[in-house]
């Protein structure tokens, strides 16, 4: 992959995580838990993994952009 093909990868990928974790973060899942089980439309659990892993997927990705940088 050339050096122009991965940026512009890595800035989409970027843009898609924040995107993602935005969701993530909107999803009100304080109210959701207190909810009854049986009206639990997602897991708060697994939504709050969820957020935690875009996190660091998102950490990982300006990582290696800022490595691309210090490269050039």
């Amino acid at each position: 992959m050339s050096a122009p093909d991965n940026e512009e990868f890595l800035h989409g990928l970027e843009i898609e995580v924040k995107a993602e974790l935005d969701i993530a973060e909107s999803s009100n899942l304080e109210d959701a838990a207190r909810a009854p089980v049986t009206e639990w439309l997602f897991d708060p659990a697994e939504a709050e993994r969820y957020e935690v892993n875009l996190r660091g997927l998102l950490g990982a990705v300006e990582a290696v952009e800022d490595q691309e940088r210090r490269h050039r």
